[in-house]
């Protein structure tokens, strides 16, 4: 099961991207401005979680990455945040350089991590 389907449920949208260009929207949660980074979905839509779910789909996308399921991925703002286990801390420094890879992210937090 992939990282999208386990922490959200959903399949991975045909037009899906990790680093999309945003859309201007004329809804009440933007008031027609382009979306915040953060906020960015798989289609460049305003998505409240718009940066977690574009970090679980560049883990998808890894090979090294796409078979963990320990791991949760959140975010605070800007910030990624990494909670679970992980096997080493090799795969855990891919993640963060993945992580930190998606447009929006400002910053990765691993305390929520351990490893083993």
């Amino acid at each position: 099961m992939g990282w999208l389907k386990r922490l959200f449920g959903m399949e991975k949208p045909e037009q899906a991207q990790v680093n999309p260009e945003p859309v201007a929207t004329a809804d009440a949660t933007t008031g027609g401005e382009t979306v915040s980074p953060e906020r960015v979905g798989l289609n460049g839509e305003y998505d409240q979680s718009g940066l977690a779910k574009r970090v679980a789909l560049a883990f998808d996308q890894d090979p090294d990455l796409d078979d963990i399921n320990t791991l949760y991925v959140a975010q605070t703002g800007g910030t990624v945040v990494l909670k679970g286990s992980v096997p080493s801390q090799d795969i855990l420094n891919k993640m963060v350089s993945v992580a930190r890879s998606v447009s929006g992210a400002t910053g990765v937090e691993t305390n929520q991590v351990s490893i083993g």
